[in-house]
């Protein structure tokens, strides 16, 4: 059994998994995120119950940039005492198991490919959609992380006066609407037309997007998730109506659009970090 961890910028989601499976969780809202100290107690003492199963390992997954050999996370967005954490080795020391870490989205995209709806498939991307986009990456069944954990960041390609992810996440209801994209989704689903169309623009914003994950990548799968996500069926016109002018129809037509609908499968993606770190470790001796 290993342990996986999902930090969040808000939370802390940390679980046993088996098979597949979360056999057991606990989860716990950061306080004091000015305090390095105190989130890092949190997260030990959130862990701390769990080694009870006999865990072997604990992957975790930071929504930041990591350097995945050492284990150091830099500048973890929303937690600001977070600015480079010696992650790997605190959790080491404090536990006496094998610690790996990655980026969150690379554990979404990672726990999709293993466990979730692209199962069976060599090559997904996943991409998040909420606060930021983001996007990570499997490749003939492994992860592929770049060499500093920073492939996929597709939201950061320069688009109209901004770049993508300005209009591909929750700016473009807030900064450019003046709506959450929450106050969106409860007026779409209650019928009102002005909301229903801001999510139709959102999707077409949205589908450039994919078309840099498949211009870059080709990958079999896209798995969408994060919170924006949840009102896929209001965007997914607009989102269609983008990519059918991609220049590669046929591959267009093999690919398959996933919405994730499984809200641990980070956690569980993080977990089978484990397995793929230990691979590499034994090809290495």
């Amino acid at each position: 059994m290993n342990i996986g961890v999902d930090l969040g910028g808000t939370k802390i989601k940390a679980g046993v998994e088996l098979n597949g499976s979360v056999i057991k969780q606990e989860t716990t809202l950061l306080r004091e995120k000015d305090s390095l100290s105190s989130t890092l107690q949190q997260l030990i003492d959130l862990i701390r119950p769990l080694m009870a199963y006999s865990a072997s390992s604990i992957g975790i997954g930071v929504p930041s940039v990591v350097d995945t050999e050492k284990g150091i996370v830099y500048d973890v967005a929303n937690i600001p005492s977070w600015k480079k954490v010696e992650l790997k080795d605190i959790l080491q020391e404090e536990f006496n198991v094998p610690v790996f870490v990655n980026n969150d989205v690379n554990c979404f995209a990672l726990g999709e490919s293993r466990f979730g709806v692209a199962k069976g498939f060599r090559s997904i991307v996943g991409v998040t959609t909420g606060t930021g986009l983001g996007s990570g990456i499997v490749i003939d069944d492994e992860l592929y992380a770049g060499s500093n954990c920073g492939a996929g960041e597709i939201g950061l390609l320069p688009y109209l006066d901004k770049n993508i992810e300005y209009y591909a996440s929750n700016n473009f209801f807030e900064a450019v609407h003046g709506i959450t994209a929450l106050e969106a989704n409860q007026a779409a689903v209650a019928g009102d037309m002005h909301a229903i169309g801001l999510w139709e623009k959102f999707g077409i914003h949205l589908g450039v997007a994919l078309k840099a994950v498949m211009y870059t990548y080709d990958p079999e799968a896209i798995v969408l998730g994060g919170s924006l996500a949840k009102a896929y069926p209001f965007f997914e016109a607009g989102m269609y109506q983008e990519l059918n002018d991609f220049s590669f129809p046929q591959s267009l037509k093999r690919l398959k659009i996933f919405q994730s609908t499984d809200e641990n499968i980070a956690l569980l993606g993080a977990a089978a970090l484990i397995p793929q770190e230990l691979k590499k470790y034994a090809l290495k001796d």
